[in-house]
Order: structure tokens, then sequence, then C-alpha cells
């Protein structure tokens, strides 16, 4: 097991405090595909960990999936998804924009929903 002072460097806490659970994050490809060559080159070579998140977030993931999916705390993994952002790799979208750019919550559902779990 690596630990993930490793992973990050030293780092304790993330540089970015905008990255909450359910912050969406999307890979840039283009920048992907860049960074991933340099990488083969020998120059500033992408930790495997980035490399996973980058192919993980080729789909629009949250970040509390990417944690899931790597099997790391979220502390650590806001680290290393707050690294991909600075270096233009990853998008990071909050989950307002993505509700609205889907054209806005349906308050119906939302509804529903809170009934539901009421329920429960």
């Amino acid at each position: 097991m690596v630990r993930p002072y490793t992973i990050t460097r030293g780092r304790t806490a993330p540089e970015r405090d905008d990255l909450t659970l359910i912050t969406v994050l999307t890979t840039d490809e283009e920048e992907a595909a860049r960074a991933l060559a340099r990488s083969r080159g020998g120059v500033r070579a992408l930790q495997p960990e980035h490399r996973a998140i980058l192919d993980r977030c080729r789909r629009p993931a949250a970040v509390a999936e990417v944690a899931a999916g790597l099997d790391l705390p979220v502390s650590v993994t806001k680290i290393l998804l707050g690294d991909l952002v600075a270096q233009g790799l990853l998008r990071a979208r909050a989950p307002l924009s993505v509700a609205r750019a889907a054209g806005g919550a349906d308050l119906g559902l939302l509804t529903a929903v809170r009934e539901g779990l009421r329920r429960l």
C-alpha cells in the first residue's frame, strides 16, 4: 500500500476549496493526450493515480465517484484533482451549472423524491 502523503508529495490539504463531493469532473481530451505524450518522453511524468483519474473522467464523474474508483480518501483525491485542474487537464463544474445546462432542476421530481424519503 502506498501512503497518501507519498501520492500527494507531502501535501495534506487541497489548494482548491471549491471541489465538493458532487462537483462534476470531465477530462479535457486534447490537453490530456498532450500531457500523456510528454510523460512518455520523460518530461514531468503523470503519476499512475493522475492517469487513472483522467481515464475515469472521460465521462463526467463526481468527486465522490472518482475517490471510490481510486479507493483513496476523498481528501487525497481532491489534492490530485486540483493538480489536474491546475494543469488544464481536467474541467470541474459546480453541480448547479450542470443542472442549469440540462434545463434546470425538475421541481416535481425533487418533490417526489423528498416525499418518498419521508415515507421511509
